[in-house]
């Protein structure tokens, strides 16, 4: 398997590096850490590590040092495609090259032949509730195939060493076997069908993934999924379900054990429902008008939003200070595909005139879209209008950053995540003596 090989080769010289940094330079001072943060959500506290990717402020986000328009320009693409192959992503993340249009076929190939869902998987997932959410629905299938683990089976026979390779053999079945059980669900719970999803070997990821959601491709909805799922691979490792898999995997629970756990996180309203709360607002705005705004009109609306003690959805981000690279992708799949939708033509008006407003008000540090901004606005073009559906979508991509970092983490030993804790009373009084005058 071409990921073991190149990940085999690397390791001697990774591990090296971790030992000089680990033995060597423990003492080196790298943050300190304030009140603030303690109490704020740890946010901005330089405390973990990942080389998958990293979001870069003035940016964005970085997938193994490369930008986003690099990552889309430098991937192989899909046959028949302008986006490029999500085997060529996954190859980039766990090795750290480009991969050859051969190479990101291995990787296809590899999940065309993992892609096989449990009978027992199915009957699971048709025995529940139908009002059942659909990230339940998801995080279940994933817990259910937990008994397929090839790490729970084998933790006990090799040496933490190779702790990796069952670690890369559970990771490859699980992303294989997301937009099987993503797309089952799809047409369970929002159509009553329920005939078990075929997966092509002959396809690649995207393309199968729009044919077993049953999305017409003749507009191009196997490139939006190639797009969407790398765009939302990885965001370094302090978002929730990143952290999330990283904190439960280094407890050596399995990959199928720890990625469920992130989908848990992403299924929080603070982490995963973004995309679907700005497609929402711009369709109020829509909805209100009878038709796309004049600037004027939404630059009076939004104030209005503002004044009222409401957010608009989808601006700001916690790290970025320009507009989301990812937003911009996905902006322009939209311009170049389908210009003149009414709720493309909003987003950009939008982008237009939202930033300009919140700089008036002045509370935004950064006023710029996020990648939620336009995400749910595309699948809405394509018939997948189903808002609780796409958290779904966002775990799928998630899944193949968390997998590879979660991969890394064993190859290079990393230990049991153990934070210190403090009480209040404590913090409390470190303040009073950081209050005395000398």
């Amino acid at each position: 398997m071409i990921l073991h090989e190149k990940i085999e080769a690397q390791l001697p010289q990774w591990r090296e590096r971790m030992r000089v940094l680990a033995k060597e330079h423990a003492d080196v001072v790298v943050d300190h850490v304030t009140v603030g943060q303690i109490i704020g959500g740890m946010r901005d506290i330089k405390s973990l590590l990942t080389d998958v990717s990293f979001v870069d402020p003035a940016e964005g986000i970085r997938f193994r040092g490369m930008s986003i328009p690099e990552v889309l320009n430098a991937l192989p693409k899909a046959r028949g495609g302008k986006m490029p192959l999500v085997g060529g992503l996954y190859y980039l993340l766990m090795v750290g090259e480009v991969p050859t249009k051969e190479q990101a076929w291995e990787v296809e190939e590899e999940w065309g032949r993992r892609a096989v869902v449990p009978d027992y998987v199915y009957k699971m997932l048709k025995s529940m509730p139908k009002e059942t959410h659909p990230m339940t629905l998801f995080s279940q299938a994933v817990l259910a195939l937990q008994n397929q683990s090839v790490f729970a089976k084998k933790y006990h026979e090799i040496k933490k060493d190779a702790y990796w390779e069952p670690a890369l053999e559970d990771s490859l079945d699980l992303t294989a076997k997301l937009p099987v059980i993503a797309a089952f669900i799809y047409r369970m719970k929002y159509f009553g069908e329920t005939r078990k999803p075929r997966y092509n070997p002959k396809w690649d990821y995207g393309q199968n993934f729009s044919r077993m959601m049953g999305v017409a491709d003749k507009k191009g909805y196997a490139d939006l999924a190639r797009l969407y799922f790398i765009l939302h691979s990885d965001h370094e490792s302090g978002n929730v379900s990143a952290h999330a898999m990283h904190l439960v995997g280094s407890a050596l629970s399995d990959p199928f054990l720890s990625f469920s756990a992130a989908l848990n996180g992403l299924a929080g309203p603070l982490h995963g429902l973004a995309n679907q709360e700005c497609l929402g607002w711009l369709i109020e705005v829509k909805n209100k008008f009878g038709r796309v705004p004049t600037r004027d009109e939404l630059y009076k609306f939004a104030w209005d939003t503002l004044n009222a003690g409401h957010v608009i959805p989808g601006y700001g981000h916690a790290v970025l200070r320009v507009p989301d690279p990812r937003f911009t992708a996905q902006m322009n799949f939209a311009k170049q595909r389908f210009p003149d939708d009414d709720l493309v033509r909003l987003a950009d008006l939008v982008f237009d005139v939202v930033p300009q407003v919140l700089r008036e008000q002045g509370k935004a540090k950064n006023p710029a879209p996020n990648v939620d901004a336009i995400s749910g606005t595309l699948q809405y073009y394509y018939g997948v209008r189903q808002f609780d559906f796409y958290t779904v979508l966002f775990g799928i991509g998630r899944a193949l950053g968390v997998t590879a970092n979660y991969v890394w983490a064993r190859a290079l030993g990393l230990p049991i995540e153990r934070p210190k804790s403090l009480t209040t009373k404590m913090l409390e009084e470190m303040v009073q003596k950081e209050l005395q005058p000398a």
